[in-house]
């Protein structure tokens, strides 16, 4: 049942029993079920969908202020083998695929944008499909929380994992009010509006002390000195960014320009473009970044404001 500011999304990964067990422990989902998805019949049974090509689905129902769909997928992609064809664990059919089903056509982008962000890290091609719900079918009530009561029962998911989801550093997107607080109006400009501040008249673009650059909106770790050098544009310049995962790139088609936008992964703020102008030997890219949207942490402050692990990525 749908309820009011929370939000909805359907996994299917194999045998369901333990997809749930495995989202019930995730702060932030408030309610799940497990159910039979887009298959061929109506109102098909657990003996059934062998033959009537439903997924053991589980509807994840979530708030939106806790956890992200975006956090969800990665949490999803702890327990299954994404490039294996209809087989999990020991479960083969079928009904035992593995897919991400929405009912909000918002969802596709979140959805699309991170199966090409995990396919980047495998060879084959993945097998989730991505697809709108088109049926949710109930199981009967002896599948409900089925290992809740059944604590001993078959289960083809390390559970433990859920753990290692919390362990996740996670940071919430400010909100505009709170960022008109917080920011300058510079900073709120180019973070929010998608501005450019001015080359060489900025905090960073001469800075050469040992630390790390965080998101000046939501604080999520982006660079480190170690990869910053003087490409001689005016702005801050960096080879790559703290992790794959740790910025968002996008077409930007503006200013009769086609060029690629670097956003940051939880704060969503404009940070500023990658080009692929830079020698090899430095990887040959250039993430050129606003000042503005950065906030710099010397390496003597990083473990004081809790960037102790990324210590060792300063040279």
């Amino acid at each position: 049942m749908e309820k009011t500011g929370f939000a909805d999304i359907w996994f299917a990964g194999g045998c369901f029993w333990g997809v749930e067990a495995f989202f019930k422990r995730i702060p932030g989902v408030t309610q799940t079920s497990v159910g039979y998805a887009n298959g061929k019949t109506e109102n098909p049974g657990y003996y059934d969908i062998s033959s009537t090509g439903h997924a053991e689905t589980v509807q994840v129902t979530y708030d939106p202020d806790q956890v992200s769909l975006a956090e969800l997928i990665s949490y999803y992609f702890l327990i299954i083998n994404p490039t294996s064809l209809n087989k999990q664990g020991n479960d083969r059919g079928k009904q035992y695929r593995t897919g991400i089903y929405y009912k909000d056509e918002k969802d596709r982008a979140v959805i699309e944008d991170a199966l090409g962000a995990e396919q980047k890290k495998h060879k084959k091609k993945l097998a989730v499909e991505a697809l709108p719900l088109e049926h949710y079918y109930l199981a009967e009530e002896t599948h409900q929380d089925y290992l809740e009561k059944n604590p001993g029962g078959y289960c083809h998911i390390d559970l433990s994992l859920a753990k290692k989801a919390l362990e996740k550093e996670y940071y919430p997107k400010p909100s505009d009010e709170e960022l008109k607080k917080t920011l300058t109006p510079m900073q709120y400009r180019v973070i929010r509006k998608n501005a450019t501040e001015p080359p060489f008249q900025n905090e960073y673009w001469n800075n050469h002390a040992r630390g790390i650059y965080v998101d000046a909106a939501s604080g999520e770790p982006l660079f480190v000195t170690t990869d910053k050098f003087d490409s001689g544009c005016g702005w801050p310049s960096f080879s790559r960014p703290i992790s794959e995962d740790a910025v968002q790139e996008k077409g930007d088609f503006s200013a009769f320009m086609v060029r690629k936008e670097v956003r940051s992964r939880y704060g969503d703020s404009h940070l500023g473009h990658v080009f692929s102008d830079e020698p090899q030997d430095k990887g040959g890219l250039r993430y050129c970044i606003n000042s503005a949207s950065l906030r710099f942490v010397p390496v003597e402050k990083m473990k004081e404001e809790g960037y102790e692990k990324y210590l060792d990525m300063i040279e």
